[in-house]
Order: structure tokens, then C-alpha cells, then sequence
């Protein structure tokens, strides 16, 4: 029983309206990490010189 290796069922991407996480392949020591990847919270947008009077 103490033979068996465990397995690693894969984990669905996690959607939120600021970010998504998603599982990251195991490394060498077993551990397996999740990454994150954030959304823009804002637009931007390129600097125009105003008019001169």
C-alpha cells in the first residue's frame, strides 16, 4: 500500500473578473504551483502634448 504513488488529478483554470489561476506541471521534487495572471485594471493610453495657446 505504502508503494502506491499518488497521482495528481489536473485542476481546472480558476476565472475571476481581476485574474485566472491555472496549475503549473509538478517539479522535480513533487511540488506542484499554481500561476497567476492578472488583468489590466486600467487602459493606457498614449500622451498627447496639448495645444499651446
Amino acid at each position: 500500500m505504502s508503494e502506491q504513488k499518488p497521482t495528481n488529478t489536473p485542476v481546472p483554470d480558476g476565472h475571476t473578473p481581476y485574474y485566472t489561476t491555472r496549475q503549473m506541471a509538478p517539479n522535480e521534487k513533487g511540488f506542484v504551483g499554481y500561476e497567476t495572471v492578472w488583468k489590466p485594471f486600467q487602459k493606457e493610453v498614449e500622451y498627447k502634448t496639448p495645444k499651446k495657446p
